[in-house]
């Protein structure tokens, strides 16, 4: 008898993945704080790390019910440094966009498996 594949545990990796895409991206404002700003160990440099750090650390707490949420009030924090680098708030709506149609396709997944609908749940 084989199990049947949880789609919710393979979510995980994707949202695991979209964090780790992202703090890539947030890093790439490392060099225009650099250039434009006093140099990286200015508030604003900081910042960035900070973010970054905070992000690639929920990738270890995603697993927990309220991970998914930390990452997604993690892209509010983003959207609101718009007043100290306009670069983290544009980076802030992209993610803050993706965030929202990953949740959107976890709930729709979460409610077929609830009706029995997926795939993997049809009789063979």
């Amino acid at each position: 008898m084989t199990s049947r594949p949880d789609p919710m545990k393979s979510f995980v990796g994707v949202m695991s993945a979209t964090l780790v895409l992202e703090v890539i991206v947030v890093l790439l404002a490392l060099p225009v704080v650099a250039k434009l700003g006093d140099g990286l160990a200015t508030w604003q440099g900081v910042l960035v790390g900070v973010l970054a750090l905070l992000l690639l650390a929920t990738c270890a707490f995603l697993r927990r019910p309220w991970g998914r949420w930390l990452a997604a009030g993690l892209q509010v924090v983003l959207i609101a440094c718009w007043f100290a680098m306009t670069a983290l708030g544009i980076v802030g709506l992209i993610f803050a966009l993706a965030w929202a149609v990953l949740l959107w396709m976890r709930h729709d997944v979460a409610k077929r498996m609830a009706e029995g609908r997926l795939p993997s749940q049809q009789a063979e």
